[in-house]
């Protein structure tokens, strides 16, 4: 943009500021949808203007001028946590407010620790996506302080459980990771020690000490962990 449409459009946002209007930015990666969406917030005589973007990288490139954010987690090309956080650091006064088809505690409570001021399921409908940014606009809360509190509550317990989830990893050996390694790729028992070169009951004690370390009870268990937590490659 050259700086006679910056100014341009710098001299249209503080227009708009004046009269109350708000600047929306729709991040979500599905044009159906997201143009839907745009098409009710542009029938609203208090917002002036709606900027639409369907990934991290056009949204960063659309956030100068924006009063409230409505961003989908799950983007092509990046978590919308992070840009949450981003908007949150550079412009705190942006509202924004989560939309996404995730119901997973952890994720939407990462948002809600990033910068989130409000969320919404996806199931709801277009009009209380709009009434919902009105309310933001309006500076009301959409979170109550109890439930902010135990978002950040669910973070730092899960948090906690990786802490120790690392903790198990560090005390495995390079033998027993061996191990599940070859159990990752469909070895029994009697092929693990021969890969190995250590007898059945040396590997099937390697195993006891691998389910203690870990807190688990099967090789199964043992096997969807590993895969979890990257200490194994399954082919």
């Amino acid at each position: 943009m050259d700086g006679e449409n910056w100014n341009r459009g710098e001299a249209k946002t503080v227009e708009a500021s004046a009269k109350g209007q708000a600047h929306i930015l729709l991040v979500e990666d599905h044009a159906s949808f997201r143009q839907a969406l745009a098409f009710m917030f542009e029938r609203e005589p208090e917002f002036a203007e709606v900027r639409q973007a369907g990934s991290v990288k056009e949204a960063r490139g659309s956030l100068e001028g924006v009063d409230v954010a409505v961003i989908d987690l799950g983007l092509p090309d990046g978590d919308g946590t992070d840009l949450i956080e981003e908007l949150s650091q550079s412009r705190p006064r942006v509202m924004t407010l989560v939309l996404s088809a995730s119901l997973d505690p952890v994720r939407l409570a990462r948002a809600v620790e990033a910068g989130a001021a409000g969320m919404l399921h996806k199931a709801v409908t277009i009009d209380e996506i709009v009434d919902a940014v009105k309310r933001l606009k309006a500076g009301e809360a959409l979170l109550s302080p109890n439930e902010i509190v135990e978002m950040i509550r669910v973070v730092g317990r899960e948090r906690q459980e990786e802490i120790e989830v690392q903790k198990s990893i560090g005390r495995l050996t390079r033998r027993e990771k061996e191990v599940l390694q070859a159990l990752a790729e469909g070895l029994d028992s009697q092929e693990i020690s021969s890969r190995l070169g250590i007898t059945i009951e040396t590997e099937r004690t390697h195993m006891v000490n691998i389910l203690g370390k870990l807190g688990l009870r099967s090789r199964l268990q043992a096997l969807v962990f590993a895969a979890r937590h990257n200490l194994v490659e399954i082919q």
